[in-house]
């Protein structure tokens, strides 16, 4: 049990806390279609470059991104793309959810509540 939660805690510090922020997800995302630099990012997000630079930091600490310096950019990519597979399976968890819910209201609205 003292393994199980040790690890909890060290996947809360590493990947939640990274994830925490939807742009940090949109930021991985983007990089899952082709590596970036910082000024990409910003416009393809329409997000100030100084906001993309600190959760691009805050990625690159976790481990889940790595940067290439070439001249005076730096390009940003997934180191593992495995998170954005455990982030589709959490979407789809949501979408079921949400499915779920929009059921229930339905038959509560119609009457047929269960």
């Amino acid at each position: 049990m003292n393994t199980l939660v040790g690890e909890v805690h060290q996947l809360h510090a590493h990947i939640c806390q990274a994830l925490a922020d939807p742009k940090r997800i949109l930021i991985l995302y983007a990089l899952d279609e082709q590596p970036r630099n910082v000024t990409e990012l910003a416009e393809y997000y329409d997000i100030p470059q100084p906001t993309i630079s600190r959760h691009l930091k805050a990625l690159r600490e976790r481990g889940l991104v790595v940067g290439e310096r070439k001249g005076n950019t730096v390009t940003y990519s997934l180191k593992d793309r495995r998170v954005i597979e455990a982030l589709n399976i959490m979407r789809s968890l949501l979408a079921d959810l949400l499915n779920e819910s929009a059921q229930l209201a339905s038959r509560v609205e119609d009457g047929r509540e269960e």
